[in-house]
């Protein structure tokens, strides 16, 4: 790759597997210091293992990032530290979907699946951004979710926290952008990794048949935006939601 992120430093939450680890594989390998975090050290540490095998540099931290402010500025202080002081990108990916109907959604859950997709980023941003500033800038990337404008049976819990994260993030573009910190999303389609030959057509398959893409979509398409935008190749974006969706949420789709 062009080494577009050689000497940055990154943070990436939720990446021990799938579009998170897709990510911060993607941020090695274009030259920058990156923080793999999430809750199983074992996924961690072979996500960690590959990226030095391909000459990347990267380090694990454990976080459990439930909502709570504690543990927020807890992760953004060890990842700090572990990056020689200084975070230039923080990708807020971390985020758990269970899909009860909303009648059947207790409090719990509600809070639980909040707590997790909107307080925890909320606090880490407000952990992170004032640090960046000081450094003289950053960049914060934040994910979204098709859903949250396309509306999906039993998705009612789930795609109301990534408005949240839409929402949010045009807020912090305005809020610390004239600091130097540019703030947007990326909004992903349906996404999975490559299906085994002869396997049965998974649901999210059937969804995507009719759109411009007419597939879905794997963790390395989402990734390859993200890096885009945590690059001086779009200086000049802020407050953006970048829909990687194979066109689901902006062509009609047309019956097979």
């Amino acid at each position: 790759m062009s080494e577009r992120l050689r000497n940055k430093t990154a943070l990436v939450t939720g990446s021990t597997s799938n579009i998170g680890q897709a990510i911060a594989e993607a941020f090695a390998a274009e030259g920058a210091h990156v923080i793999i975090s999430g809750r199983n050290r074992e996924r961690g540490a072979q996500v960690v293992e590959g990226i030095r095998a391909s000459g990347g540099r990267a380090d694990f931290l454990a976080a459990d990032l439930d909502g709570s402010a504690e543990n927020s500025q807890d992760l953004a202080d060890r990842a700090r530290e572990a990056l020689g002081g200084r975070i230039d990108i923080l990708v807020n990916n971390a985020g758990i979907y269970p899909a009860p109907a909303t009648t059947a959604t207790d409090e719990k859950t509600f809070d639980e699946v909040y707590g997790v997709n909107v307080k925890a980023p909320f606090f880490l941003t407000a952990a992170v951004a004032p640090t960046m500033t000081e450094s003289g800038g950053g960049v914060i990337i934040n994910l979204g979710s098709w859903i949250a404008r396309l509306g999906v049976p039993l998705g009612a819990l789930y795609s109301s926290t990534k408005g949240a994260m839409e929402t949010l993030t045009r807020a912090w573009a305005a809020e610390f952008g004239p600091m130097g910190v540019r703030v947007n999303a990326v909004s992903p389609g349906v996404v999975l990794p490559p299906a085994p030959e002869g396997g049965e057509p998974h649901p999210g398959e059937i969804m995507m048949k009719g759109t411009p893409a007419g597939a879905v979509g794997t963790p390395d398409a989402i990734a390859y935006a993200v890096v885009w935008l945590a690059s001086d190749e779009a200086a000049f974006v802020h407050g953006t939601v970048v829909d990687v969706d194979g066109g689901r949420t902006g062509v009609a789709v047309i019956a097979a």
